[in-house]
C-alpha cells in the first residue's frame, strides 16, 4: 500500500427480512484507521452497496478531504455507477433512457443516494473508485463484508473507531 488511504466498502441484504447493512473500513498503510457500519430496511443488495460507498465518501469528506484515497468495492454495479453511469444519468436529468424514442424514461434506482454520491465524488477528485474481487482474501474487503453482513442481520448495534 502507498501513502494513500485505502477504503474498502461492502453492502449486504437479507431478502427475507428486507433489511440490509453497509460497512466501510479505512486503512492507512497496513493499519486500520477507522471503520463504520449501519443498517436499515431496503429493497436490494445494490442499495446497501451504494450506501456503503456514500457513507465512506462522507467520512472522507469530513476527516480526510485532502488525502488521496483508493476506494475499493466488490460491486460491479457501484463501479459502473461511479465511473460511467452517473455522468450519463446526470446529463439525462437522472433518468434512464433507452434507444426506443417512444419508451418512457425510467427513474434511476436509489436516485437520491446516487445524487449525493455524485456530488461527493465531484468534490473529491483525489478519490479513485476501483474494483476488488470479493472473498479473495483482501483483508479490508473481508472485514467490510463481515461487518455489513452481521449488521444486516442485527448482529452489530454500535459503531466503532479502530
Amino acid at each position: 500500500m502507498t501513502d494513500a488511504l485505502h477504503t474498502y466498502t461492502d453492502g449486504s441484504f437479507d431478502a427475507a427480512s428486507r433489511s440490509g447493512g453497509w460497512a466501510f473500513v479505512v486503512y492507512e498503510r497496513d493499519r486500520q484507521l477507522y471503520a463504520d457500519y449501519g443498517n436499515g430496511i431496503g429493497t436490494s443488495n445494490n442499495t446497501f452497496e451504494v450506501l456503503a460507498v456514500l457513507n465512506a465518501m462522507a467520512w472522507i469528506a469530513a476527516e480526510a478531504p485532502a488525502r488521496s484515497v483508493t476506494l475499493w468495492t466488490d460491486a460491479v454495479h457501484v463501479i459502473e455507477g461511479c465511473c460511467r453511469w452517473r455522468a450519463i444519468w446526470r446529463t439525462n436529468g437522472w433518468k434512464r433512457i433507452t434507444p426506443n424514442p417512444h419508451a418512457r424514461r425510467r427513474p434511476i434506482n436509489d436516485m437520491e443516494i446516487w445524487q449525493q454520491l455524485d456530488r461527493l465524488l465531484d468534490q473529491r477528485p483525489n478519490v479513485v473508485v476501483k474494483w476488488c474481487k470479493g472473498h479473495s482474501g483482501a483483508g479490508g474487503n473481508e472485514l467490510a463484508d463481515t461487518l455489513a453482513r452481521n449488521t444486516a442481520l442485527g448482529g452489530y448495534r454500535n459503531r466503532f473507531q479502530a
